[in-house]
């Protein structure tokens, strides 16, 4: 399976990228494109003539997002890996969304300006977080992470895309254990793939 793996935490000894590595080695049969968005100097922001193009031609004017878009268009799994600030996306994953995810890639639009989804050749999407809150926290929260990716994304990919959600709650005070425990289960999840 062709696979693109996206990860956004600014420390390269974090938890995060414990766990990137280990949804590395488990996909390692796989064909895998990662988008490291930090490492790769990722700009989130969406420029002045990105948004001029945005509904246009040519929404994508930058050599690195085309190259993630490319990711994107011949992947058949997305699965993103990041720490869940405050209730949500960190800004680098949505500035990922906001660039990436444009028309031609995430939608187009029919003869009558109607939105057309674009990704149904996604047949997983799948989203590996940590939490600093505990889950009745996260629930109240709304998650709003996991909702971009369970819904919002699942509807650009259809609803028979299966959808997998991995979070280590109260990351701030878990034990070594517990994070031994998350990686055990981040890697036999992804060596089921």
């Amino acid at each position: 399976m062709r696979i693109t793996v996206v990860h956004a935490h600014p420390s390269t000894t974090s938890f995060s990228r414990a766990v990137l590595d280990t949804v590395l080695d488990s996909l390692s049969g796989h064909e895998v494109d990662v988008c490291d968005l930090y490492a790769d100097n990722f700009h989130p922001v969406l420029t002045e003539p990105e948004h001029r193009e945005y509904l246009g031609n040519d929404p994508i004017q930058d050599p690195l997002v085309a190259r993630y878009a490319e990711y994107v268009r011949r992947a058949e799994a997305i699965v993103f890996v990041y720490p869940t600030w405050w209730s949500g996306l960190p800004a680098m994953v949505k500035g990922w969304f906001d660039r990436v995810l444009v028309q031609g890639v995430a939608f187009s639009f029919d003869d009558k300006h109607r939105i057309q989804p674009e990704l149904r050749h996604l047949r997983r999407i799948a989203g590996v977080t940590t939490y600093g809150s505990s889950r009745l926290v996260t629930f109240l929260g709304v998650d709003g992470g996991r909702r971009t990716l369970h819904r919002t994304l699942r509807v650009a990919a259809g609803f028979r895309t299966r959808t997998t959600w991995l979070g280590l709650h109260r990351m701030d005070t878990a034990t070594d254990a517990q994070r031994q425990q998350h990686l055990e289960r981040v890697r036999k999840e992804f060596a089921s793939w």
